[in-house]
């Protein structure tokens, strides 16, 4: 299951892993984040160890979305080394998250 990241935590969660983080911008009242939810869960256990899956309420966290300019949800981006690598907005496949993390991980 992934982890809860918020304003706090996010710079020493995901800024400074020394791994790939996909972090997913969600929010309770967003039904296709809802949806999404099981395949972010799935993709958390089958690249750990390897990569860091968080979810950010951006209801209880809105600080860090504002940061990045984040305007619609759900909203995934991976960060590399503290930097963004691939962002995409909306209810995606499975495929297109796991692509995104393997470039990330390449």
């Amino acid at each position: 299951m992934s982890e809860q990241v918020t304003d706090a935590t996010f710079d020493s969660m995901v800024i400074k892993s020394s791994t790939p983080v996909l972090v997913d911008f969600w929010a309770p009242w967003c039904g296709p984040c809802r949806g999404l939810a099981p395949v972010i869960d799935e993709i958390a256990q089958e690249y750990a160890g390897r990569a860091n899956v968080y979810k950010m309420n951006v209801d209880d966290s809105p600080m860090t979305p504002g940061r990045f300019g984040i305007r619609a949800i759900p909203t995934l981006i991976v960060f590399k080394n503290g930097e963004i690598v691939e962002q995409v907005t909306g209810a995606v496949g499975k495929s297109n998250i796991t692509a995104m993390l393997d470039k990330a991980l390449a």
